[in-house]
């Protein structure tokens, strides 16, 4: 009987250290995994604060609080959900508008989170911080230049002047964001003298409003209406006629450099409905693909006066044509076409309309072997349909020197340049860019009015 209750002891002894033991290393579990999402930097006047948490067992509680000036305010929590969750999200709102005691200065957002261990009997806790700063004072945006003057299809040039210096600034016309520049891209010294493009799109309403913007960090913005004078215009109606010749030439060219696109290139019909597809779907395609290499535009303004006009070339079409496509004498499609299709002799050869770097050189669907050259603060000139190319990607070329010569690839019913000028991606009218006259007054000017050079 003794032997029996020292063993019973030693059990109940070598039990509860086991118990110990297990509740001092459960203590000791790591937390659950916090990643705060945003805010990154600073806070405004309203903004949002997005955390996960996760971990390998259920999630207990999650914390979301903003500390400033021993002061805390709850963002957002969690208590646990009917269905136990190993993965948590969690969003609030962050700033002057739901935080009024929020003043200017730093603050410190704070997330606490737990998981059950031990048999639930304890918990394991994690905390991330970051540290943040409040500003609550709107940046400040200005109109330094005047005489703004904007058509469809047309690009117009302003100076802003944007405070504090950090700001992101711009023009925006309608939705469409046009991103300004440092002044000293132009040779302007006050840092906060900044110089955008903006375009009106080819089929924009004429009266969209036009309001130049300062954005901060925090989401903090201002605006100003930015002021100028729109004027209509009218673009060309146009009948493309297309017959059997024309499909067998051009869509299986293309259907083998753009596989994605499945082209039945087997019979007429399959060469019809392969036409219709490049015609629209490619077409997107290959626009997404333009405005994609707006991006690489540098902060500089490469040029020093007017672009060159293809020589000794005859205007077969001009920009934003409204073109109606017919085979057999029956519509089948309808697309705008935004350039100018200039031809001359076969394979002329196609030169640089400016100084610039070449961004694109390459078959882009419709437009064949095609060259896109970089000018600067978002503008960049488009050359298509080439029978060959003389450049590639990262040349630095100069005004009129040759980038390959002319062709008939891509959709193009001859041998013919197609050419367009872009603004951060979209096509304009390059009727202005090629006019030495509307390059001195609505653009030299003003940078030299602010005290810039050129």
């Amino acid at each position: 009987m003794r032997f029996v209750r020292l063993f019973v002891l030693g059990v109940i002894i070598i039990g509860s250290l086991g118990l110990a033991g297990g509740w001092y290393l459960a203590g000791r579990e790591a937390g659950p995994a916090i990643t705060i999402a945003s805010p990154e930097k600073f806070i405004g006047r309203a903004g949002t604060a997005a955390v996960t948490v996760e971990s390998p067992t259920t999630v207990g509680r999650v914390n979301v609080v903003l500390e400033q000036n021993g002061q805390s305010s709850s963002v957002a929590s969690y208590a646990g959900a009917a269905a136990p969750q190993t993965r948590v999200e969690l969003s609030g709102s962050v700033g002057k508008a739901s935080q009024p005691a929020l003043v200017n200065g730093p603050a410190r957002l704070v997330v606490t989170a737990s998981r059950p261990v031990f048999f639930g009997l304890r918990t394991a806790e994690s905390t991330a911080t970051r540290d943040l700063t409040v500003r609550l004072d709107p940046p400040r945006i200005a109109v330094v230049s005047i005489h703004h003057f904007i058509n469809p299809g047309g690009v117009e040039f302003v100076v802003l002047r944007a405070s504090p210096e950090d700001v992101d600034a711009g023009v925006l016309v309608g939705d469409d964001d046009y991103r300004a520049y440092p002044g000293a891209a132009v040779g302007l010294a006050d840092p906060a003298l900044r110089v955008a493009f903006f375009a009106l799109k080819h089929d924009q309403d004429v009266n969209a409003r036009v309001s130049a913007y300062a954005r901060d960090e925090a989401g903090n913005v201002a605006t100003t209406a930015l002021d100028h004078q729109p004027t209509n215009k009218k673009f060309l109606q146009s009948k493309i006629p297309i017959d059997q010749g024309f499909l067998d030439r051009v869509v299986p060219a293309i259907a083998s450099n753009t596989p994605e696109l499945k082209i039945d290139t087997a019979s007429p019909e399959g060469l019809l409905k392969g036409f219709l597809a490049i015609n629209g779907d490619l077409r997107r395609k290959n626009a997404d693909t333009i405005t994609a290499l707006a991006a690489k535009s540098r902060p500089e303004m490469s040029w020093k006066d007017a672009f060159l006009q293809m020589g000794n070339s005859q205007v077969e079409s001009r920009f934003a044509d409204r073109r109606t496509y017919f085979f057999d004498d029956k519509e089948i499609d309808r697309q705008v076409h935004l350039g100018f299709d200039l031809a001359s002799v076969q394979r002329a050869p196609v030169h640089a309309a400016n100084t610039g770097i070449v961004v694109f050189a390459d078959f882009l669907g419709i437009y064949g072997n095609c060259v896109i050259l970089d000018h600067g603060l978002g503008v960049q000139s488009l050359y298509a349909h080439m029978s060959s190319l003389g450049v590639k990607p990262g040349d630095s070329v100069t005004k009129g020197q040759e980038l390959g010569r002319t062709g008939s690839t891509g959709l193009a019913g001859g041998d013919h340049l197609h050419f367009t000028m872009l603004l951060q991606g979209v096509p304009v009218n390059p009727v202005e860019w090629w006019d030495p006259h509307w390059m001195e007054d609505r653009v030299f000017r003003k940078i030299r009015d602010a005290g810039g050079r050129r």
